[in-house]
């Protein structure tokens, strides 16, 4: 037979437990509402404030420039207008006008790089000389002839010089190292100066 004392106890277990119980829930509950308000603000400041390189290059400033392409008998060069990222950086600046020259002429003119050649980086020394480092398709895939080697290094020595004052001349790398030539024909153990009369002025 159950007494008073024990169906006392009993009442006060069960209280205990139901209490226990709502506060299980609303933690639950709460803890729900916490995770949700979490997600809602994160995807909030992802839609207002997008992680910095997310589309950074189209929302940077970009800069007319005029690089240099050969013209059908690869005599001459003819300049071309294109729109490059706009860099502080001296270095990262020419570095964006030679992917522009090596991306390729849009107006029929004839490209002075194969494709596949890739800039590894440029760097400026203290006389103003442009070091471009080329990967090692630009010996690999080369046509050849000392006309097209011509046309490539003045093609990049013009598009530099004439769009970055603070270049000088431009020297050709091979994998961050000197080589004698691209295909032979041509130095390229030196840097080269500008050579504006290979210029056929753009037609107004």
């Amino acid at each position: 037979m159950t007494t008073k004392k024990q169906l006392r106890s009993e009442n006060i277990k069960e209280k205990k437990i139901k209490k226990s119980t709502k506060v299980l829930y609303l933690a639950i509950i709460l803890g729900g509402g916490v995770v949700i308000l979490v997600i809602f603000f994160v995807i909030l400041f992802s839609a207002i404030f997008p992680p910095v390189g997310m589309d950074a290059a189209q929302k940077k400033e970009r800069q007319m420039v005029e690089i240099y392409f050969s013209d059908q008998q690869e005599r001459f060069l003819k300049p071309e207008k294109r729109y490059v990222i706009k860099e502080n950086d001296m270095a990262l600046q020419a570095t964006e006008i030679v992917k522009a020259l090596l991306d390729g002429s849009k107006a029929g003119l004839v490209n002075t790089f194969p494709n596949g050649v890739i800039v590894r980086d440029v760097k400026i020394s203290a006389d103003g000389t442009a070091l471009v480092n080329f990967n090692k398709n630009l010996l690999k895939a080369y046509p050849g002839s000392s006309t097209s080697e011509m046309a490539t290094i003045y093609s990049l020595t013009n598009s530099l010089t004439q769009n970055i004052s603070g270049i000088q001349k431009v020297k050709i790398l091979i994998e961050g190292k000197d080589v004698s030539s691209i295909q032979g024909h041509i130095s390229t153990l030196r840097a080269y100066a500008p050579d504006l009369e290979l210029i056929i002025p753009e037609k107004q």
